[in-house]
């Protein structure tokens, strides 16, 4: 495959490939593809007669004036990966891996805050959704940073992804379908364990899509339903019909790619049917997302530190209280002291009291304290005694 000048790039079968980045820029922002079951990171957006790897040679010149970076992401997306297996959330082990992968190649380019869109097709929507709702969650000291993905998504594209069913038994049935597509026909045929266990496990998946159902107002979302049936032995049928891959929901946008469920997400140029409406949608999103996400960032910023001072308030009363009478110390006095802070980190949640942290602009009536510095516990340091 080949970028948009025509470089031949490598992809990983794992974890995030970048296949395009501005030459002359810095990005302003990452646009990431997920695959589905049994996908690849390559082929899963590549013609078939072709090769048209439209990711790296469609989408970078549309995206020149909004400086994008283009990545894939890869995982092992077999039908054991998506069942629970003897207990165990696989789509969650998926999900994790994708928010520690996505957070780590951001950090080490300095782009933590960078905004986020991604495209995902099929099943990959779900991982997705699994990854946002367990980047949302985390409050924890040592793991905050991971909530960054959660902050920097602002739009996500879903393609022929299947949402939500009218009962459990149909969404057995759109999974088996799903299977019939993308898996070579021997293994269904001699291997129905896997299919049926994938369709046991549709309970979880609809899990899924009641959880992220409160986080969508927060992102723009982009449904595509696929426009031609797919043969299945001899039977024509939407994989992933219109109900389900584009569920009506408030302030949501809608369409259909013609296409079947597999050749959907794959574009051999820019006439191809639904080319225009996804990367018209990509590139609204890349242009409008930087301003939306730096309000984002900073209000998260501000959460943190009412934090912080909460946590702060309630050290300087408790250690006033303890006090021995005739110190004259005053609760703030008694309990901390602004120490330089290189460190540009910073905490959100948990319990903080003997931690160090920066120090964030303070609440009104509240001592002041430089941004560069940090807030230590010092009841015991014998230079306040």
């Amino acid at each position: 495959m080949s970028n948009s000048s025509g470089q031949r790039i490598p992809v990983n079968r794992y974890g995030l490939t970048e296949v395009y980045s501005p030459p002359d820029a810095k990005p302003n922002v990452d646009v990431i593809f997920i695959h589905g079951l049994n996908g690849d990171p390559h082929n899963t957006w590549t013609t078939e007669v072709s090769k048209v790897f439209w990711p790296s040679q469609l989408l970078p010149p549309v995206l020149e004036d909004e400086k994008a970076r283009v990545l894939v992401y890869g995982y092992d997306a077999n039908v054991t990966s998506f069942t629970d297996g003897v207990s165990k959330d696989k789509i969650h082990n998926h999900a994790e891996t994708l928010v520690a992968d996505v957070y780590s190649n951001r950090k080490l380019r300095k782009a933590g805050e960078r905004p986020i869109i991604w495209v995902t097709h099929s099943l990959g929507g779900l991982v997705v959704k699994r990854a946002l709702i367990h980047s949302s969650e985390i409050r924890g000291v040592r793991t905050e940073h991971l909530r960054s993905v959660f902050v920097s998504t602002y739009g996500i594209l879903f393609l022929g992804t299947p949402h939500h069913g009218s009962d459990i038994a149909q969404w057995g049935n759109r999974l088996e379908w799903i299977c019939s597509v993308v898996l070579p026909k021997k293994i269904v045929d001699t291997e129905p364990q896997l299919v049926d266990a994938l369709k046991s496990n549709n309970e979880t998946l609809q899990n899924i899509d009641r959880q992220f159902a409160q986080l969508m107002t927060r992102f723009h979302i982009y449904f595509f339903h696929e426009g031609k049936p797919t043969n299945l032995k001899g039977t024509l049928r939407f994989i992933v019909d219109e109900t389900s891959a584009s569920p009506t929901a408030p302030d949501v946008e809608r369409a259909v790619i013609q296409a079947d469920h597999s050749n959907m997400c794959k574009f051999e140029n820019d006439s191809a049917p639904g080319f225009e409406r996804v990367v018209e949608g990509i590139q609204r999103y890349a242009e409008e997302a930087p301003a939306t996400i730096a309000q984002r960032w900073d209000a998260e910023k501000k959460e943190r530190s009412t934090v912080i001072q909460a946590e702060a308030a309630e050290l300087y009363s408790s250690r006033a209280s303890q006090s021995p009478a005739g110190h004259g110390l005053t609760a703030s006095a008694a309990s901390v002291k602004a120490i330089p802070q290189s460190d540009s980190s910073s905490t959100f949640g948990g319990s903080s009291l003997g931690r160090q942290h920066k120090a964030l602009p303070p609440a009104e009536g509240q001592a002041s304290f430089d941004e560069n510095w940090i807030l230590e516990d010092v009841t015991n340091d014998k230079s306040m005694a």
